[in-house]
């Protein structure tokens, strides 16, 4: 594909490819990058979200390799005496001037740069590589030779190791395969690894990577191995490179190359987790046959051995219980952080005293599946043990980046939105940082709003401290400051609370008070879900609801730290205004903080270090939250919006420094209520008028009834279907359909429209068409009022379906959950026949009995389950349902099954048991010997 040209500028004396005239902060960003590579100086590089960080990125690198290329080729040309030596050498200062010496040793090392440079990029996640390499696309260096690399879970297309749900299970059994030339994916690679169709492939993210190997039916995972040997340029996450244990397996080499941390405001903690180790004593009981005695000369032996044992344990044997080397994993992982190998072995020793802690704890009591005797055997046993956790904890992230400088990179670029204050994350990783940069925003001073609110309307003080944040009457402050804003800001919100409690306690209590309703008839309301199951719908529902002409938009409540606050899109109307509730500081009596800040008390002034103090660490991890928070709103140059901070604590001069620097110029501090909201007001008012229009995009799908019919999710492979009383069900256009079911859709369909003797399976129901009312839309309630609410006025009455809201007792009190439409005209389901009262020798009696559930039998046992689980335990038992459907895995089941109704200290074994009358034929017989194993009467 041809490249088009593109235009070219000069920046710091290297001509850099860039698809438009720089802003000023681009060129200031760029000249701080091409500094970093020319000089091999490590730098920290902070410019706000929506400046253009990631396309100046791409492009001052990748012009900074092309000369360094075109350096090591004539360097080449001198080596091999070619002709025309004047001119060669003329080339080669030239490219010096412009690129820096070619071969120029790191201070205190002596490691010389040879063979080809390579820019590794590394992000958090994948998703944002993969808008990493989107753009890519749009620079003019398209040419470049790319690879992405990521684990196996995202790229292994084996039918057996995929299915592996174990990780490390997976990973070892890939590894045997591979070995054995058992896996015709690797070996058809290994037969086409010069084929066109693999070598020029452009630029791909993982996405394309997987669809190209199973196109070409050769393994992605292998086969971006193989293309990282002559990639110019490497997406992977960060933690392949910070996490040392894992460096060599992922095959990623650093000495020379340039190193790019991205999104570097959380590498810290990567540093940390990285070389930490959580070990529980069923994982000391199961190894202590294999462990001895170490010494430094013994370790590689005693390391390739139990890496053997654990891929033994990984692909062999049937059992379903067998824990696949887990333990032992864990073992081989200590093993590797203890004797890293280091030229001075004495020197390692010390850090490691120094840098760790050892912490022992007991977790909570809780059901033991199985008891082990002093040498492995096991046997039942239904008594409540103890179980016990040993940490062995890094506390200083200075000793993962000290070893990554080990490995002798060019250099080490850190860059993010959100890295301030650059002064104490230079302490925290305790490495030579020369090139440092704080770009301000590209944005106008009509282009942002910045409140401090102390006061609510009824001007109660707004405080979220620990002592506080339970008093109603701050509660009741708070939601009353939400409520004004919602009516205030258009389009879409974003209420950040300091924790899931919090966030809880308010929802609970805003709820009973009735301000939730409030909120909601001026925007639905969306929470955050604690886990990563349904956050995908329950986030594309809110960016449907936003943009959609007919609403006013959206209120999506999360927590700081939480998946909201990172890597997500809120611009233009999906977030015109961040909401910050409270300062998030850690919870103090947690195990980490209290050990954390004890170790920088230990170690302050000590061997001349100037690490933070206990008390700067703790403000630290407060303020870097909310800087991740409130950097949601602006996105682009013409974006507008506000970031109010609402708590009387963000006043404080400590805090105002800690925040962004983009930030602070447009702080203001409203201690009237009512002042601010005048402002705000006209804010959003001016905004409208001067600034663009906002990039709205086309809703998901076209409807022609009113907003509460997106609400309904029909899986109906017919126009409608017609219940027994008679009423059809809306026709709804086929782009709404789902291609999943979860039980809730069962519950929430009506029992007498499915046939008894046609449906009595569980998963024959699943084709079933189900009705769904989403009561993220709490407008849509109102006590005494009509049910259904556009906007003010109230809806027309459907007059075919007549919806009937389920008694209390079959309703879990949560805005997640779907109303249950099982019940007919009467408010009620029909009655079990299974449960009747009838007399002995009554017709019903005489009546043959059918072995397959009834669906009223389906839909109790649903009911139950949902009552007596959390959401997202029930969303596992969910999983688990729609999974033994499609492989028909009855160990898979099994073991899900158990952790399901048993782990965690639940003992709901009669669900346990009455999932029986939903498996399978051929597995009941293999259900009941393991019932009267594990859980005998």
């Amino acid at each position: 594909m041809q490249v088009p040209a593109m235009p070219e500028y000069m920046i710091n004396g290297i001509p850099v490819n860039f698809p438009f005239e720089p802003y000023s902060v681009q060129s200031a960003y760029m000249e701080k990058v091409l500094e970093c590579l020319k000089k091999r100086e490590s730098g920290m590089l902070e410019s706000p979200t929506g400046t253009g960080k990631t396309l100046s990125l791409l492009c001052a690198s990748l012009s900074w390799l092309s000369l360094r290329k075109a350096q090591q080729q004539a360097e080449s040309l001198v080596v091999h005496r070619l002709p025309d030596g004047d001119f060669v050498t003329g080339l080669q200062n030239s490219l010096v001037e412009a690129a820096g010496p070619l071969n120029m040793p790191r201070a205190g090392t002596s490691s010389w740069e040879s063979g080809g440079t390579q820019i590794i990029y590394a992000s958090r996640t994948h998703s944002q590589l993969s808008q990493a390499i989107q753009e890519l696309k749009k620079t003019g260096y398209t040419h470049t030779k790319m690879a992405v690399l990521g684990s196996r879970d995202q790229m292994c297309i084996h039918p057996e190791v995929s299915k592996e749900e174990n990780n490390i299970a997976k990973m070892h059994k890939c590894q045997a395969y591979t070995k054995s030339h058992a896996c015709y994916f690797y070996s058809n690679l290994e037969r086409k690894k010069t084929d066109p169709a693999l070598r020029d492939v452009g630029i791909l993210d993982i996405e394309d990577l997987v669809k190209l190997g199973q196109k070409q039916r050769v393994c992605p995972y292998f086969l971006a191995r193989d293309l990282r040997k002559d990639a110019d340029v490497i997406f992977m996450p960060y933690n392949y490179i910070l996490d040392q244990k894992h460096l060599k397996s992922h095959g990623v080499e650093l000495t020379n190359n340039v190193v790019i941390l991205d999104e570097a405001h959380n590498v810290e903690k990567i540093c940390e987790e990285s070389v930490s180790i959580c070990i529980r004593s069923t994982d000391v009981a199961l190894c202590i046959q294999e462990i001895t005695q170490v010494t430094y000369e013994k370790s590689h032996l005693l390391l390739d051995l139990l890496v053997k044992i654990v891929q033994y344990l990984s692909v062999t044997g049937n059992s379903p219980f067998r824990y696949k080397g887990a333990a032992i994993q864990k073992f081989v992982e200590l093993l590797k952080i203890v004797f890293r190998a280091s030229n001075e072995r004495t020197v390692h020793i010390g850090q490691l005293k120094r840098c760790f802690k050892v912490h022992v704890t007991d977790e909570e009591p809780k059901k033991s599946k199985l008891k082990s005797d002093s040498w492995g055997g096991a046997k039942t046993s239904a008594s409540i043990v103890k179980e016990r956790v040993i940490t062995y904890l890094c506390f200083s992230p200075a000793f993962g980046m000290k070893q990554l400088l080990e490995n002798d990179p060019h250099c080490v670029i850190l860059t993010s939105g959100t890295l301030s204050p650059l002064s104490s994350l230079m302490s925290e990783l305790g490495i030579p940082i020369p090139v440092t940069l704080e770009n301000p925003h590209v944005i106008g001073s009509g282009q942002v709003f910045v409140s401090v609110i102390s006061t609510g309307p009824d001007g109660f003080a707004l405080n979220s401290s620990y002592n506080t944040r339970n008093d109603p009457q701050y509660i009741s402050s708070l939601g009353m400051t939400v409520l004004n804003v919602c009516r205030i800001v258009p389009h879409g919100i974003l209420v950040f609370f300091p924790s899931y409690p919090v966030l809880y306690k308010c929802r609970d209590e805003w709820q009973q008070s009735g301000l939730w309703s409030k909120v909601a008839a001026h925007k639905p309301i969306f929470v955050e879900p604690r886990s990563r199951d349904g956050f995908h719908s329950t986030i594309s529902e809110y960016y449907n609801k936003v943009q959609d002409p007919a609403t006013r938009g959206a209120c999506f409540m999360a927590v700081t730290r939480g998946k909201v606050s990172e890597g997500l899109d809120f611009m233009d109307v999906n977030g015109r205004a961040v909401i910050v509730t409270g300062l998030p500081y850690p919870p103090l009596m947690d195990t980490y903080v209290k050990l954390k800040r004890s170790y920088l008390r230990e170690n302050q002034g000590k061997n001349g270090t100037q690490c933070l103090t206990a008390d700067e660490w703790y403000l630290l991890e407060a303020t870097r939250a909310v800087n991740q928070a409130i950097g949601r709103v602006i996105r682009h140059k013409d974006d507008y919006g506000a970031i109010l901070l609402c708590d009387q604590r963000f006043q404080g001069l400590s805090f105002k420094a800690a925040l962004s620097s983009w930030v602070r110029p447009h702080m203001k501090m409203h201690n009237s209520f009512g002042l601010m909201i005048r402002e705000l007001k006209q804010f959003f008012v001016n905004a409208e008028k001067t600034l663009p229009p906002p990039r709205v995009k086309a809703p998901s799908c076209e409807l022609k009834a009113p907003p509460v019919a997106a609400s309904f999710d029909m899986t109906a492979k017919r126009s409608s279907t017609v219940s027994r009383t008679g009423n059809a069900a809306p026709q709804v256009s086929s782009s709404s359909s789902t291609s999943e079911w979860s039980p809730d859709d069962y519950l929430a369909t009506a029992a007498s429209s499915l046939p008894a003797e046609k449906k009595t399976d569980l998963f024959e129901a699943l084709e079933k068409p189900t009705t769904v009312i989403n009561l993220n839309d709490t407008s849509a309630v109102s006590c005494g009022k009509s049910l259904f609410k556009w906007g003010d006025s109230e809806l027309p009455r459907a007059k075919k379906m007549k919806l009937k809201v389920a008694p209390p007792k079959v309703i879990v009190s949560s805005f997640q959950d779907s109303v249950d439409l099982s019940a007919g005209e009467g408010g009620r389901a029909k009655s079990n026949p299974s449960h009747s009262t009838s007399k002995p020798g009554s017709s019903k009696d005489k009546a043959p009995v059918s072995s397959a559930p009834k669906v009223q039998e389906i839909g109790s046992y649903l009911m139950e389950v949902k009552k007596s689980l959390d959401t997202v335990t029930y969303q596992r038992f969910s999983k688990l349902t729609r999974a033994y459907d499609k492989e028909k895995d009855f160990a898979a089941l099994l073991t899900a099954l158990w952790e399901v109704m048993m782990g965690d200290g639940r003992n709901l074994r009669h669900l346990f048991k009455g999932y029986r009358r939903f498996l399978r034929a051929s597995h009941k017989t293999k259900f009941d010997a393991y019932c009267a194993t594990m859980i005998p009467e």
